[in-house]
């Protein structure tokens, strides 16, 4: 699916949080609107020019996208120095070793709090159209955005998860027993082979959300790896990576944009 041809206008701006303030990206087109607006949560790697890139692309689509540092408890972004050589890397253990502290601190509790923030930040400007929005998280990002659009049904339309981890582990805090009581339309797209998220936990997923009556789709990528969306990574899978854009724009399309935009 071809890139729209918009122009885009990215900001870098400070939101307040409960627990303190949150360095973000905000791309909008750069005429017309309002337009629906998408909450974009980031990977592990944290916020860094791939993440701005793939929130311009969509927001080149017409919407209003907002992407926060969700590691800000830790320090603004980059999350960690020369972050985008490190992941490269063919040993990456030292890396996540400095990472799961941050992600540590992002837990059910706090997350809740800081969507709170993210839909207030949303909800007060003036490029975001008066509507339910969108959201989409990648690795990590994927268990905030299901826990989002259950968390907050009223404000959440449609939610997508690409190579999310953990989504439906046997803990009570799992992102799947929040994602059951969404209103809106999910997306889950598996990674093959996924350590983070086997086949079990992919079965619990999809049962929990029948049960329940969430209108979802779940689709397995085989042969990409865990955080093939992400074009710095090694991982990136272009192919797999365009059938995500697809997904992607076809959900947001359907749910989010008015009839005839």
């Amino acid at each position: 699916m071809p890139d729209a041809p918009a122009a885009v206008v990215a900001e870098n701006l400070d939101v307040t949080t409960r627990d303190g303030t949150a360095d973000a990206v905000f791309c909008h087109p750069a005429g017309g609107g309002p337009h629906p607006g998408v909450l974009l949560y980031m990977d592990a790697y944290g916020l860094r020019p791939a993440v701005e890139a793939h929130a311009r692309r969509l927001a080149g689509h017409g919407y209003s996208v907002f992407v926060p540092n969700i590691f800000y408890r830790s320090g603004r972004s980059p999350v960690l120095e020369n972050i985008e050589a490190r992941i490269t890397s063919p040993d990456r253990s030292a890396l996540f070793a400095e990472l799961r502290p941050k992600m540590a601190l992002v837990t059910p509790e706090a997350a809740i709090a800081d969507g709170q923030a993210w839909l207030e930040f949303l909800r007060g400007r003036r490029e975001v159209r008066e509507a339910p929005i969108g959201t989409v998280g990648y690795c990590m990002g994927g268990r905030l955005a299901l826990r989002t659009a259950g968390e907050f049904a009223d404000a959440v339309s449609a939610a997508a998860s690409f190579h999310g981890g953990g989504l439906a582990t046997g803990e009570d805090s799992s992102p799947h027993l929040a994602a059951v009581r969404a209103a809106g339309e999910l997306y889950i797209g598996h990674a093959d082979n996924d350590g983070s998220m086997p086949p079990e936990q992919m079965a619990r997923l999809t049962q929990a959300l029948a049960e329940a009556h969430v209108r979802h789709t779940a689709e397995l990528y085989t042969g990409a790896a865990h955080g093939w969306t992400q074009t710095d990574t090694p991982a990136y899978d272009e192919e797999a990576g365009e059938r995500h854009w697809m997904r992607l724009l076809e959900l947001f399309g359907r749910v989010l944009q008015p009839a005839g935009v």
